[in-house]
């Protein structure tokens, strides 16, 4: 009867977001999240690695015995299929009905544009043209002056386990102008299975059962601040990609170290030319070739990445990815990553630095 009862409070939270956000997010979820976290974060390592490896070998010990048993005679095969499918039913109903009662409600608080109070409006294809120029221009200018490899791609001049203990500075300034993002947390964390993880398409996972912020330590230095500041959001209770995007974006830009502020402004340059690419490929053509040298190491470095590890194994990974989005409201699944253009046109129009034109 969990599964049931956690779907049912799921859904009685998406009909009043502002309790949700009062009561839920900004209250029990996060004493409850800054608790686990800092217990968890006790341990230098990624205690949910831990954990998810000992339970993939404690399922995958239990079906080897039973599937011996079965060969040997000593196991029916009705008992087999249906006892085993009914443990399988009760795990996934105690872990889904936990996971919305510890932080899964937190899809349906208040969005984050309501917080930051964003006139979010249609978007017009001049606006997002503009966005995108604003943003090919300060990328360019950030990205002057920092440390390359030989082949002119972007490092972090401290390295990558340096970006992890600097990522919670941008989140310091950050909560002066909105409390939500602030708040005691435990570090975010290296994988060790980082490679593999590569493979399955991910680029870092929050795990709210240890409320710990966990990094894909093979990914492009370019990229690794940005990614680090998306899973802390989530930690933070923004559960919506877009959101959790657009947070890394602002708290990247607010860092002092010019290697995050890079880095953010590069992950918001990628997604809004790729959102003008499928509207505009005349005007996306244009502005891209305002991209300087260093972004287009960086971007060519992140492409190789991508092609390195995009295999079946990938795909599935993905498609897991998505359907796990839909399943908690976010209906354009793993697209809605995409949709943090409207947070940045929100915020330019909020500066009054967008003029009204038609919309899309």
């Amino acid at each position: 009867m969990l599964f049931p009862a956690g779907a049912l409070l799921a859904y009685i939270g998406s009909l009043m977001p502002a309790i949700v956000e009062r009561y839920y997010s900004t209250a029990f979820n996060r004493l409850l999240i800054g608790a686990l976290s800092s217990a968890s974060g006790v341990f230098p390592f990624s205690l949910a690695e831990i954990l998810v490896i000992l339970l993939v070998m404690i399922i995958l010990r239990g079906f080897i015995k039973r599937l011996a048993g079965l060969l040997k005679g000593k196991t029916p095969l009705r008992e087999f299929v249906v006892k085993d499918l009914i443990n399988l039913l009760v795990l996934v109903s105690i872990v889904y009905f936990t996971f919305i009662l510890i932080w899964g409600l937190n899809y349906n608080r208040l969005s984050f544009a309501q917080i930051a109070d964003f006139p979010v409006q249609p978007t017009t294809v001049p606006e997002l043209a503009q966005v995108c120029e604003s943003l090919i221009e300060r990328t360019n200018q950030l990205r002057q002056g920092l440390e390359e490899d030989q082949n002119g791609v972007m490092r972090l001049a401290d390295g990558k386990t340096m970006a992890l203990k600097n990522a919670a500075d941008g989140y310091e300034q950050a909560k002066y102008v909105y409390p939500e993002l602030g708040g005691r947390f435990g570090p975010p964390k290296g994988i060790l299975l980082s490679k593999p993880m590569s493979y399955l398409g991910f680029s870092g996972v929050y795990f709210p059962f240890t409320g710990e912020a966990n990094i894909n330590m093979a990914v492009p230095d370019a990229l690794l601040p940005s990614t680090v500041g998306h899973e802390m959001a989530h930690q933070r209770g923004f559960a919506r990609e877009d959101e959790a995007n657009y947070i890394a974006y602002l708290t990247c830009n607010l860092n002092p170290d010019p290697s995050f502020q890079y880095s953010g402004s590069l992950l918001a340059m990628i997604i809004a030319m790729n959102t003008l690419s499928e509207y505009d490929m005349e005007k996306f053509l244009q502005l891209q070739v305002k991209y300087g040298e260093g972004v287009r190491n960086d971007l060519d470095h992140y492409s190789q990445f991508i092609k390195k590890h995009d295999t079946i194994i990938r795909r599935y990974g993905n498609a897991a990815n998505h359907l796990y989005l839909k399943s908690n409201r976010q209906r354009d699944g793993v697209y809605s990553y995409n949709r943090m253009v409207d947070l940045l046109i929100a915020e330019f129009r909020h500066r009054g630095q967008l003029p009204s034109t038609k919309a899309l």
